[in-house]
């Protein structure tokens, strides 16, 4: 497999297929797209390392690879945000369901209202984290202003994050196997953690006497 993508990923096409899945996870979470920003980048750097001379082209790949994941990240959770905005309704009735959604939306509102969107950032690594976020946001009518500039920011270090395993990954251990499994193990783990923190309860201010 890693012969297949080491060859994908010297082609244009890379950039369509990651931009492709990490634009679509946000319906799909069952997309692997972070599995598949992470191949791509450990391919690109190990085939750089063995290259020598092509180190540098290498890193213009991996940028490029980073670009087109974290751009695709916000204009997923964009995309979303706004059909749940319009079918907030309905919406409104699946989250409902969920006492997982119903928690996680009312964390979303404390912390935008607070200015303070870390759990969108948090939530982008969790499995399913964005869409509960994305889709919480629209439904619940919160405003462009404040959830657009923490999607980014969660984009943005997501795809570093990602793009960051692969190239350590593909630089420590080659583009192999067991570099591609490390570092998805490292995003995994990330993950995992992400969602430990969303799940724990909003912590309760005291009211003013």
């Amino acid at each position: 497999m890693l012969e297949s993508v080491g060859a994908l990923t010297s082609s244009p096409w890379i950039y369509a297929v990651v931009t492709l899945s990490v634009l679509l996870d946000v319906f799909l979470p069952v997309l692997p797209s972070g599995v598949l920003v992470i191949t791509a980048a450990t391919t690109a750097a190990g085939s750089a390392d063995m290259a020598g001379a092509a180190t540098r082209t290498g890193h213009a790949d991996l940028l490029a690879l980073a670009a087109c994941a974290a751009t695709a990240s916000v204009l997923g959770d964009l995309i979303a945000y706004r059909l749940a905005r319009r079918g907030g309704a309905r919406i409104e009735r699946v989250i409902a369901r969920s006492r997982r959604l119903t928690r996680a939306q009312e964390r979303l509102g404390t912390a935008l209202s607070r200015g303070g969107g870390g759990l969108v950032v948090i939530a982008r690594f969790a499995p399913a984290g964005r869409s509960v976020v994305s889709l919480g946001a629209g439904a619940a009518h919160r405003k462009v202003r404040e959830f657009l500039p923490w999607s980014a920011l969660a984009g943005v270090a997501w795809a570093t994050y990602s793009v960051g395993l692969g190239y350590f990954g593909g630089q420590w251990l080659g583009a192999t196997w067991l570099g591609t499994a490390v570092s998805v193990l490292a995003l995994f783990a990330a993950g995992g953690l992400a969602a430990y923190v969303m799940k724990r309860p909003a912590p309760t201010t005291a009211p003013a006497s």
